[in-house]
């Protein structure tokens, strides 16, 4: 039987992470911003039990509006925490994980709609307390992550997604995966330096890159034959990614891309090695235009403009051929969305990352996408991110002495441990989701409490 839950309290907190290197994507440079951290106590069986989740608040990536301001981006994922917080406190029947989900989540969306969210932007909040739910859950029935979602301990169900039936979902998490390594794909961000990718891979032998581009088809193939010209020499057999963060206005643009890149002689192996572009067009753009010749001659896929359930089968209609996973857009969507590829043979869902921190964020994050079958994950916080910045010594310290494989100190600092280019994440497999730290030793210092606001919901 499907364990039934009610949440008792939720307590929002904030630390500002700096990164080490500029992260520039889209318009937008990020030099540092706000981690948040949720715990949540929920009530299973008369027994009460915390449980954590955390992610960065990443400025102008959920809205893109050139009239908001940094500030007021984090603003916005503030309160779409705030909100979401009162909606599941709300919430006093007992019910399974994602039956609470499937009730919030309407009433999340008009609240964040009642306040001015945008609706990627008002789906944070949902995200990122479900994964501390779910950790409270999974902490009070003594399970590992992939033992918990193999048994579907959370109710997951086709409510929210019509076009599915039960058998798929229980296909998906009956084989979901438990594997020992990951492999990382290393962001290379417009202003990185292409002469670092040499150290990247004789170093940490990374072997998959997602490369950003600026939505100028000159001036990407360019900077593409710049990478491609320090990675081809070096004799490895990489593969690479596309990501264009919304650039490509103009469709046109966007093919005479793929028709240049495909006919540059200095891009004849790295085209081969090519694995998909994606979120080329602006998100309302997506919706009216159909790929055409790209999505015929390219794979695509859709990041950003993934802001509800039903946006996979329109945007498979539309000529793409995949759809991120981010826990920072919800979980129970990226094992949704992983069912339809199930159903829709020649269509994948991809491992991408929103500088997921060292603890907490990355940790789940990883669990996840390893669960559902992604070979490779973006893992860009391991660079753009130092390591635990901002976080007590003490508490980086819990990390690396519960995920020995995950992490390594170098130089004074404990960040992702990657060799050969993979990820040992044998760790994570420890009753909660994919923490080994007790959820009462994270973020309880060096935090500030998220701002209490009234809102109407």
């Amino acid at each position: 039987m499907t364990p039934t839950l009610t949440v008792k309290d939720i307590r929002l907190t904030e630390r500002h992470a700096q990164f080490a290197h500029p992260f520039r994507f889209g318009d937008v440079t990020v030099t540092g911003t706000a981690q948040a951290f949720v715990h949540v106590d929920i009530e299973v069986d008369g027994e009460r039990i915390e449980g954590a989740a955390a992610e960065l608040m990443v400025p102008k990536w959920f809205d893109k509006n050139p009239a908001l301001t940094i500030e007021g981006a984090v603003e916005q994922l503030r309160t779409s925490l705030l909100l979401a917080r009162d909606i599941y406190l709300d919430q006093k029947k007992p019910m399974s994980a994602f039956a609470l989900h499937a009730a919030v989540y309407p009433k999340q969306i008009r609240a964040g709609a009642a306040a001015g969210l945008p609706q990627l932007a008002a789906v944070f909040g949902p995200a990122e307390i479900d994964k501390a739910i779910l950790d409270a859950l999974l902490r009070a029935l003594g399970m590992d992550v992939f033992e918990g979602l193999a048994r579907n301990v959370m109710g997951l169900d086709a409510r929210l997604t019509p076009d599915l039936d039960q058998d798929a979902i229980r296909t998906v998490l009956a084989g979901g995966q438990r594997p020992d390594r990951i492999a990382v794909r290393h962001t290379v961000g417009m202003v990185d330096p292409a002469q670092t990718l040499d150290a990247v891979v004789r170093e940490q032998g990374c072997r998959y890159f997602k490369i950003k581009l600026r939505g100028d088809p000159e001036r990407d193939i360019a900077r593409l034959e710049e990478l491609a010209a320090v990675l081809d020499p070096l004799g490895v057999d990489y593969r690479a990614t596309l990501d264009a963060n919304e650039q490509y206005a103009d469709p046109a643009q966007l093919l005479k891309l793929v028709e240049m890149l495909q006919a540059a002689p200095r891009l004849a192996a790295f085209q081969q090695r090519m694995l998909y572009i994606e979120q080329p067009l602006p998100r309302e753009l997506t919706w009216k235009t159909p790929l055409g010749a790209v999505g015929e001659r390219v794979n695509v896929i859709i990041d950003e403009a993934d802001d509800g359930y039903d946006t996979f089968p329109r945007a498979l209609a539309l000529g793409y051929r995949g759809i991120s996973s981010k826990c920072c857009k919800g979980l129970y969507k990226s094992i949704l969305n992983t069912a339809r590829t199930r159903v829709h043979p020649g269509t994948f869902i991809s491992a991408e990352d929103l500088t997921s921190q060292a603890g907490l964020a990355v940790q789940q994050d990883t669990a996840l996408v390893a669960f559902l079958g992604c070979t490779h994950v973006e893992r860009n916080g391991h660079h753009y991110g130092d390591g635990f910045d901002g976080a007590p010594r003490a508490e980086g310290e819990a990390f690396l002495a519960a995920h020995p494989d995950f992490y390594r100190e170098r130089n004074g600092s404990i960040r992702l441990h990657i060799e050969d280019g993979m990820l040992a994440i044998g760790s994570l497999a420890v009753p909660g989701f994919a923490c080994g730290v007790p959820p009462e030793a994270i973020a309880q210092t060096s935090v500030t409490d998220i701002k209490t606001q009234e809102f109407t919901t």
